[in-house]
């Protein structure tokens, strides 16, 4: 089929031996890549009831129709399993420079099974699988590792995944890193490729896709970067990047501060993207291919990181330190993203735990003290959580369980096990659905409703139609998700740009309609994924705290508001009343 190879690779750990598979045109067109094809696969190649760190779970790398396109927005991969860290479906993608490789191996999907008796990395190409001891290499750091794998493989355009020591130590939000400062960050991938004794993959391959309509989609390409060139939000993320979010959602009474208890933090200037390109030095870097540049390498200047240089930070892990932690200064923030980083730990799983254990102690509730704004307790405690010594050890498995083993689950904020991202839903309503209703736990860019609340498409106190905008915008982004695009994109790449971008790559002309449908068979899967899994209506509830705990501009959000939110979302998902799929 045009835009696919129809070749799965299958790599049994246990055997070091590998295997390709067919991949049918129906299932193609029926779930068009990326997303829609790793969670058909994560349905049907998982167990029920798989513990995620056994052999019985598997890791689904997938690429959709327009990766390796030369589409700017086309520069990420995705990669599903059952998440150790909530039990349910887990999702998650990366930028940076490695889905052309992936793509270049000849495969759409590669599924990773079994258990290694010893750590490997893995070296995929289109001329096979090589299997390399990575004993050498367990216990190093992710950039080290990745500098490592890379010069043993010896292929100038290889490209690396790679864990740290988290992932080895099994942290169930572990992630996975590429490019230094690209992750696979949320569900903990990390800690399932560590109980693989998977260090790394390396991929490289001079496979090349066929596009159904060259023609058409060099025009499309060219349109796309007319569109972009004067765009003022392409300028905006070429200049700031995603810390542009710290100024608007403080303005607007949603950056979530002090472990949730606030909706402002009074001196965020000190942590903006205005102060960031002020204070340290920065250089705007981009995906392959990306117009956009939205990545700034940062590198401190003054105090006691002076030549400390990441790409980064990001607004969600600016807002877990800075907001929920009330860390002070931009530096000391690029401090502890670089330490998560090095250890292979999601920054916005950690900030989040980190602002929890502050706001126990302050409220007297646990024995450990740690105080609002204090980076090296912070730093301890990380440290802690990636060797799973003392207190961290109990961190080390995510906040659904230490909530209940501290009996602070009513203070804790997560949907699923997963931890909000950086918009409090208290003012934001749609958030709140968001978050309640994501597959993979609180989330918030599966729809990234946000966009429209904040931008005035829609009022953020509105009930009435924001289930409606919701799925409009949820459906849009799975689709990017298919392909798979990047979400900074969503502002140049509508309904119909999806349309001339399928007919281009694929050969199918399908309207918006016909992708909805798409759409739905997606959204059913991965639904139904979780209800085996255990998943009951009430896992689609917010955390108590937005209900009952009001931020400082006394917004909460209504128990029946979400109620007529959750219901309306349920109906034009054609689901029943307790969010089943019908059928």
């Amino acid at each position: 089929m045009y835009g696919f190879f129809n070749r799965l690779l299958r790599v049994d750990l246990s055997n070091q031996g590998y295997r390709t598979e067919d991949i049918s045109d129906e299932v193609l067109k029926t779930y068009l890549g990326g997303k829609g094809l790793g969670s058909y696969l994560l349905l049907n190649e998982i167990k029920k009831e798989a513990d995620p760190l056994s052999e019985d779970n598997k890791l689904i790398f997938a690429i959709g129709s327009a990766t390796d396109s030369k589409i700017p927005a086309a520069s990420r991969f995705g990669v599903f399993t059952k998440s150790p860290l909530t039990n349910f479906y887990g999702e998650s993608y990366a930028g940076g420079k490695v889905a052309p490789q992936i793509s270049r191996t000849g495969y759409d999907a590669i599924i990773f099974e079994g258990v290694s008796k010893s750590p490997v990395f893995v070296e995929i190409s289109n001329k096979g699988v090589k299997f390399h001891s990575a004993s050498h290499l367990w216990g190093k750091e992710t950039y080290e590792t990745e500098d490592a794998v890379l010069k043993e493989v010896n292929i100038p355009q290889a490209q690396a995944v790679v864990i740290g020591p988290a992932g080895e130590n099994l942290v169930r939000f572990a992630c996975v890193k590429n490019n230094y400062w690209r992750s696979l960050g949320r569900c903990g991938m990390g800690a399932v490729m560590g109980s693989k004794k998977l260090k790394a993959v390396v991929f490289h391959g001079g496979k090349q896709r066929k596009f159904f309509n060259e023609n058409l989609l060099k025009k499309y390409i060219k349109d796309l970067r007319a569109k972009g060139k004067d765009n003022p939000g392409v300028a905006a993320y070429r200049r700031l990047g995603t810390t542009q979010m710290v100024a608007i959602n403080n303005k607007a009474g949603a950056f979530p501060t002090k472990y949730w208890s606030k909706g402002h933090r009074d001196d965020w200037e000190r942590i903006s993207g205005d102060t960031l390109i002020k204070e340290l030095k920065v250089k705007s870097t981009a995906c392959t291919g990306c117009f956009m540049a939205c990545g700034k390498l940062s590198e401190v200047l003054k105090g006691r990181h002076k030549g400390l240089t990441i790409e980064g930070p990001e607004y969600e892990t600016i807002y877990v330190f800075g907001g929920l932690c009330l860390i002070e200064t931009l530096e000391e923030i690029v401090y502890l993203n670089d330490l998560c980083d090095r250890l292979g730990i999601d920054t916005m799983t950690a900030g989040n735990l980190v602002g929890f254990i502050m706001e126990a102690s302050q409220r007297g509730l646990i024995n450990t003290k740690l105080n609002y704004g204090d980076v090296d307790g912070a730093a301890k405690l990380i440290k802690d959580i990636a060797k799973k010594e003392g207190l961290g050890a109990i961190l080390s498995q995510g906040i659904k369980s230490v909530s209940k083993e501290l009996n602070l689950e009513d203070l804790a904020i997560h949907v699923k096990g997963l931890e909000p991202a950086g918009y409090d839903p208290r003012t934001l309503k749609g958030m709140g659905l968001a978050y309640g209703t994501s597959d993979r736990g609180a989330c918030h860019l599966r729809s990234t409703i946000y966009k429209a609340e904040l931008s005035g498409m829609i009022a953020p106190d509105a009930i009435e139609g924001k289930a409606e905008i919701f799925v409009d915008f949820e459906d849009r982004h799975t689709l990017f998700d298919t392909l798979i695009l990047c979400r900074f994109y969503r502002d140049l790449i509508g309904w119909d740009d999806l349309s001339t971008i399928y007919e281009a790559t694929i050969g199918l002309k399908l309207s918006k309609e016909d992708l909805k449908r798409i759409c739905c068979n997606i959204m059913d899967v991965t639904r139904k994924f979780n209800i085996r899994e255990g998943l009951t209506k009430k896992d689609d509830l917010p955390p108590p705290r937005f209900f009952s705990e009001p931020i400082e501009n006394g917004k909460v959000i209504k128990r029946e508001d979400y109620e007529r939110m959750l219901s309306d979302y349920y109906g034009l998902r054609g689901w029943d009343e307790e969010g089943r799929p019908r059928g």
